[in-house]
């Protein structure tokens, strides 16, 4: 089973622009609780280095592109984000990185939960031990 789940965004648009509405329940697959974005990484710099115990992640590069790492403990696997049309569904217990930001990258993340300092788990090693258990 593939750790990557893209989700196609419906793009609606006329000779204006698009548009991509984001809807709890609808185009993301649970509730909203928490959004945020990232935007102006530096050079070489690599986020993220963390799993979360209980939270699912919808991610969406809405300009440029970055690519994800994801590891589950048993596979890794890697996909590049790069269209505001779709978004990479992240389940918990799932590492992730996230690597080689453009320089116009801006990463919007919904979030299932509130932030939970205790929901993080920050130590890779740490992470494999919770997945075997």
């Amino acid at each position: 089973m593939s750790l990557i789940n893209l989700i196609e965004l419906p793009v609606l648009g006329d000779a204006r622009g698009s548009l991509v509405s984001i809807e709890a329940n609808n185009t993301v697959p649970f509730d909203i609780k928490r959004a945020y974005y990232i935007f102006n990484t530096k050079d070489n710099v690599a986020r993220g280095f963390h799993a979360h115990k209980n939270l699912k992640q919808l991610a969406v590069c809405v300009s440029g592109q970055c690519r994800f790492e994801l590891d589950n403990g048993l596979q890794r696997e890697s996909v590049l984000l790069d269209s505001p049309a779709k978004g990479l569904f992240i389940v918990d217990m799932v590492w992730r990185e996230m690597h080689d930001f453009s320089k116009d990258c801006v990463l919007i993340v919904f979030a299932s939960e509130h932030y939970d300092e205790a929901d993080y788990i920050r130590d890779y090693e740490d992470f494999l031990e919770q997945v075997k258990s």
